[in-house]
């Protein structure tokens, strides 16, 4: 397939470039810069410099493909403007010719449940409450293959923003890493390369539509993750805080979804489309694997 991807060189769109063009499928990355575009240009993409906000040249550009995926995100308080540009856009080109739209959200959206399925009530937090809206034009699209892929937090290959806040924790005065919260909480958590997979089964499925939502099934607490990483970051141990401290220390907007109590099998994923996670869980991420110290000293 011809395939356009945004955010092809973050830490997502960066693993799901490499299994799509690994099993074939004509890779058109959307970059913002020439610099971005001799990045994916050398792992073998073609790269296309396009301003996400102009509607007709993305639209343009949609209209050459056989699909899009969109995992590009600034991270900020523009975040819900983009996604909300690149799904004008989407719908513009894809609507009534039943071509696929796979777009990336994540399990905040749900608040706090610990059996997450795709049926559960939303219950977004402020810091992605503008998330359902705009995913519910995805959905709703006329005769277009809509797919909102709710993933756990991504972790693997040493990357990934939330195993380095881990990794980067405050300590104490004994230089043990200080948890968010008291550790109590579990968070779905998913490897980046068992994620990017699960990315191509619903571009391929032509029955995968809507909603799912992904994760290894693990679901590690607070306390167990943050146990590990000071495996990996060589401190002497984990210690509870407090949600005072993590608020101090993060904000609340952002505090308040990793306070999130959270966790998911994945059933709709693994029942209808035959995937399962084949990577170690991030505590043996933590302790043996990718950010394990020795590891990323090599």
């Amino acid at each position: 397939m011809k395939v356009a991807l945004t955010g092809a060189t973050g830490f997502i769109g960066s693993h799901v470039l490499a299994e799509l063009q690994e099993h074939g499928h004509e890779v058109t990355a959307l970059v913002r810069d020439e610099d971005q575009a001799d990045i994916v240009s050398a792992r073998g993409a073609k790269p296309t410099v396009v301003d996400l906000y102009d509607r007709p040249a993305l639209v343009s550009l949609f209209g050459g493909t056989d699909g899009a995926i969109h995992t590009a995100s600034p991270g900020d308080e523009t975040s819900a403007n983009l996604d909300s540009a690149v799904v004008d856009a989407a719908i513009e080109e894809f609507a009534g010719a039943r071509k696929p739209y796979i777009h990336i959200s994540g399990l905040w959206i749900y608040g706090d449940n610990t059996s997450i399925t795709e049926d559960s009530p939303l219950k977004p937090p402020a810091l992605v409450a503008w998330k359902e809206p705009i995913e519910r034009r995805i959905l709703d699209a006329p005769d277009m293959r809509g797919v909102v892929v709710v993933s756990g937090l991504a972790y693997g290959d040493g990357g990934g923003g939330i195993p380095g806040l881990l990794l980067n924790s405050s300590r104490d005065d004994d230089g043990n890493l200080i948890m968010l919260g008291t550790g109590r909480q579990h968070w779905a958590t998913i490897h980046v390369a068992d994620l990017a997979r699960f990315f191509r089964h619903v571009l391929e499925s032509d029955s995968a539509r809507g909603r799912y939502v992904v994760g290894n099934g693990l679901n590690p607490t607070v306390a167990e993750l943050t146990e590990a990483a000071a495996v990996a970051a060589g401190a002497p141990g984990a210690v509870p805080g407090s949600d005072d401290e993590a608020r101090a220390r993060l904000g609340d907007y952002f505090a308040e979804v990793l306070l999130l109590d959270q966790g998911t099998f994945a059933a709709k994923a693994r029942d209808q489309l035959g995937w399962a996670p084949t990577h170690p869980g991030l505590v043996d991420e933590f302790s043996h694997g990718s950010y394990a110290r020795e590891t990323r000293a090599a």
